[in-house]
């Protein structure tokens, strides 16, 4: 991904700041954030639980953050480590996708070698995401490096099982995101819905689920709204950009939000829906008050 600050420099850094662990028990014009959006509140139809990727406003602090997602409508911040959890605490906001015991984006369950190092995080953070009072944990499969689709589901499930009974015991969720391996993760195994609902269905478990990435299941397989329906039961969690670029979700791509919105709700889906794109627009809390004007269905 061709930008200057992207999600994996975002990661390392959420990782650095995880280290500290201890945490107490239709198309809309573009609008002002601080004008428009102040009368956004309390105005959404409460069809979609709003949340919004903390990596993508990394130019705010997370307080500034939080008091601007607010007025828009927004209850979650997605990929929030235990540093910050208190601020969103603070100003009545979830961590609606906890991350930072990922070790990145390409060492992942796929492969035996990391399993010590994932295991360790893992068990460490559970208890505290449970603590806190939150629920979903993401994880990743890691890149493929020659492995089979066989030899990925078979470590992965070495490895998941080894945490399950902790996930549940605290009540967590630990969820696999869907991440395109055409144009921005190359290599990355769980690149389809398939592959992350075949594992899915051999882990059986409700404390295993998928994080399907709307942008990146749309350049690998398309068919967003079928598979989204066929697949529902193992989604727990959603995640939006335009495509192509990965920016703004407006009428610029091809994607056309307010349908799969509709289809997301049909579902009966009660989690969160993410907004993940990196703006173009230099008022980017205008962007995102007009990606979620885009999804309130």
């Amino acid at each position: 991904m061709s930008t200057n600050f992207d999600r994996r420099t975002a990661i390392k850094g959420m990782l650095a700041g995880a280290a500290v662990l201890g945490i107490p028990a239709e198309f809309s014009a573009l609008a002002s954030p601080n004008t428009d959006a102040k009368k956004t509140v309390g105005m959404l139809k409460g069809n979609i639980n709003h949340s919004v990727a903390r990596w993508c406003f990394n130019d705010l602090d997370i307080e500034t953050l939080c008091i601007e997602a607010k007025k828009i409508g927004i209850t979650g911040i997605d990929l929030v480590g235990p540093k910050d959890w208190l601020i969103l605490q603070k100003h009545g906001l979830v961590s609606t996708m906890c991350n930072g015991a990922e070790i990145n984006l390409v060492d992942g369950f796929n492969d035996l070698q990391f399993h010590d190092v994932l295991l360790k995080n893992y068990t460490e953070m559970i208890p505290l995401v449970a603590k806190a009072g939150y629920k979903n944990l993401i994880c990743f499969s890691g890149s493929r490096r020659g492995k089979t689709d066989e030899e990925g589901w078979n470590n992965c499930i070495i490895g998941l099982q080894k945490l399950l009974p902790l996930a549940e015991k605290y009540n967590v969720t630990l969820v696999m995101e869907l991440l395109n391996s055409k144009i921005d993760h190359k290599d990355y195994q769980c690149d389809r819905t398939s592959w992350g609902v075949t594992l899915a269905k051999r882990l059986n478990s409700e404390h295993f689920k998928l994080l399907f990435d709307i942008y990146h299941m749309q350049i690998d397989e398309g068919d967003i709204i079928r598979n989204i329906r066929e697949n529902n039961a193992y989604i727990t969690h959603f995640h939006t950009a335009g495509v192509p670029g990965r920016n703004e979700i407006d009428a610029t791509q091809e994607l056309y939000y307010p349908a799969i919105m509709k289809a997301i709700a049909a579902t009966g889906f009660t989690g969160f829906v993410g907004q993940e794109f990196i703006a173009k627009n230099p008022n980017k809390l205008a962007s995102l008050q007009q990606a979620i004007t885009i999804c309130d269905i």
